[in-house]
């Protein structure tokens, strides 16, 4: 089969399609034939070694993907040949065909395409963010103020925010990622490409500031949001695209009553030393089972904004660090 193969760590640009070999089958594994695989930044630090957790070489990239069950291994009991599916890989998406456990494997609708699939983790990272009672708890008539709004999980908390009831603000840099977030169903949108959207938030909650903040952005939008959220409002850090992750100021935590909650969804795959796959299990499938309902009764919409075949996998991955996609980006295997 075809595929992307690391032999030594080193920048995604050097990689190739190589023919590799078939990945063999443990118990309790499915293999897919790949339909579609997401593009992340994250990717380009596993490749280079950089990442703090490192596949054995040598190996596939690429760890979230969607598409069709061709066998199963033994023990597998969720799913059967042919099911439509899309799966969190330890590593292994960009190629034909890639093995998931059955943990991390969820069903997909037959409305949903398997690159717009590619966005699961997305929704899951932001519906977890969103509802589970220790991290942001959103309530309906609250006010969600959404960082780096055209992302993929800024859309997918934009969306999930109008489904709880919330009032949603969303930022964005330019004005294409700002009609995306208002597409989606943001109340509100500001444009922080100057740096300051503290004084609009303000102005919007008529000086009360946001009930709940996502940020996936980090640095200088992390520091600025401390001082336009409510009283006892909570923030949610899930990312740090800006390249700093901030130094959180105790006197304002203080001041404020408010709650700081960070949340890496990967841990709950084993994507960190920490394996809990499956004592969260449970938790988890709950929140994937909500993003097929909500996805079968057209109630969410995964953006993907552009895909590539496999043979493009470099100008794929330029669309992601140019900052200039607009929710997912996709390698699509059959094009």
């Amino acid at each position: 089969m075809r595929g992307l193969w690391v032999t030594d760590y080193t920048d995604f640009d050097k990689l190739s399609i190589e023919d590799i070999p078939q990945p063999p089958l443990a118990p309790k594994q499915i293999r897919l034939k790949v339909g579609a695989a997401g593009i992340s930044f994250s990717v380009n630090l596993v490749v280079a070694g950089k990442y703090q957790r490192k596949p054995p070489l040598p190996f596939t990239p690429g760890t979230e993907c969607a598409g069709t069950v061709i066998e199963c291994g033994a023990d597998v009991t969720r799913f059967k040949l042919g099911d439509r599916v899309c799966a969190a890989l330890d590593w292994g998406a960009y190629a034909e065909e890639a093995i998931a456990w059955e943990v991390n494997t969820y069903a997909i609708p037959d409305n949903l395409e398997f690159a717009e699939a590619t966005n699961f983790n997305s929704y899951a990272t932001s519906s977890a963010a969103l509802t589970w009672p220790r991290l942001l708890n959103v309530q309906p008539g609250e006010t969600l103020l959404v960082h780096g709004a055209a992302g993929a999980i800024g859309l997918a908390a934009i969306e999930i925010g109008k489904i709880l009831g919330a009032i949603v603000i969303a930022t964005a840099s330019t004005a294409e990622k700002r009609a995306a977030a208002q597409a989606h169903g943001a109340d509100h949108v500001i444009d922080y490409s100057g740096g300051a959207f503290r004084d609009e938030v303000n102005e919007i909650t008529g000086g009360r500031g946001a009930d709940a903040i996502l940020d996936p952005v980090g640095g200088d939008v992390f520091d600025q949001s401390l001082r336009c959220i409510a009283f006892e409002g909570r923030i949610a850090p899930v990312g740090f695209t800006a390249g700093r992750a901030p130094q959180i100021p105790a006197n304002i935590v203080l001041v404020k009553n408010i709650t700081v909650c960070g949340l890496n969804f990967g841990t709950y795959y084993g994507w960190s030393p920490n394996d809990v796959r499956y004592e969260m299990e449970d938790r988890v499938r709950a929140i994937l089972d909500r993003f097929y309902q909500w996805a079968k009764n057209d109630m969410i919409h995964p953006h993907v904004c552009a895909t590539f075949p496999l043979e493009d996998f470099r100008d794929a991955m330029a669309m992601v660090t140019a900052r200039q996609s607009i929710g997912r980006v996709a390698l699509v295997m059959d094009r």
